[in-house]
């Protein structure tokens, strides 16, 4: 019997402090598992699929991302569905868009560009209601040398010590268009500290853990327990091998904006 297959993407914001990540797990709470429960209770059905364009770890935020939905023989109405979807939605999750697209399109290999930020306050312990949102550190920080050092994972690089237990086919090499750290004034609340920061970062073929590594070693070169020189021999492929294991929380971490080459 011929399967006629109709194809949608779908643009979401969420927010991941309560989940366990993007992919869906058999005895945790993900948010591929609430979407998935969500679409099934519109449609009434299972004769649906989804793709994510990236699978965000847990407690990790995105203020932009998106889905592939595939449905066999029927075609979706898209105002109905679209109302009716953000409706029964978790109220941590929220859909911004749909349109339909076609079977040309794949979210998981089409080229895209990402940006990250990660959200970080110092000093005195910020209120509790901003731990969905950023990571505290107690110590003082040099935040003008980590400005420095944050440039100098722009470009192209090998980044084997910012990815997470690389096997033997990860691409290690990836390329970072602008790495920055600069006051926050992206996000704001009344119970924000007076003064916070962010590491913004915008590139190609990010690794696993890899912002929330660079973050990591920021830090250390904040607090005075590493220099500018170790972070350079990181990116240095001819250098012996570092390990890199301070991985911040994953709920500071944002995944900003797509851009769809």
């Amino acid at each position: 019997m011929f399967r006629e297959r109709f194809y949608y993407i779908i643009e979401l914001q969420y927010l991941g402090f309560r989940y366990h990540g993007w992919q869906k797990q058999p005895t945790v709470n993900t948010l591929q598992r609430m979407v998935e429960r969500t679409i099934t209770y519109v449609l009434d059905h299972k004769n649906f699929k989804i793709l994510a364009s990236g699978r965000t770890d847990a407690k990790v935020s995105a203020n932009q991302a998106y889905i592939e939905l595939f449905i066999d023989h029927h075609p979706l109405d898209l105002d109905e569905f679209f109302v009716a979807f953000n409706q029964n939605l978790p109220q941590d999750i929220k859909a911004l868009s749909i349109k339909e697209t076609n079977e040309e399109f794949n979210i998981i290999q089409s080229p895209k560009i990402k940006e990250y930020i990660y959200m970080f306050s110092y000093g005195e312990k910020f209120h509790p209601f901003c731990a969905p949102f950023m990571y505290h550190i107690n110590e003082e920080l040099d935040i003008i040398s980590m400005q420095k050092a944050a440039r100098l994972f722009e470009g192209k690089h090998n980044f084997r010590s910012y990815c997470h237990r690389p096997t033997q086919n990860t691409i290690l090499e990836g390329e970072i268009i602008s790495c920055q750290i600069k006051k926050n004034d992206m996000y704001t609340a009344n119970f924000f500290p007076e003064e916070s920061y962010l590491l913004q970062v915008k590139g190609v073929g990010f690794k696993r853990n890899q912002i929330r590594l660079m973050m990591g070693v920021l830090l250390d070169l904040g607090k005075g327990k590493i220099n500018i020189d170790f972070i350079m021999k990181t990116l240095d492929p001819k250098a012996e091998e570092i390990v890199l294991e301070h991985i911040v929380p994953g709920s500071g971490l944002i995944l900003n904006t797509i851009e769809f080459k």
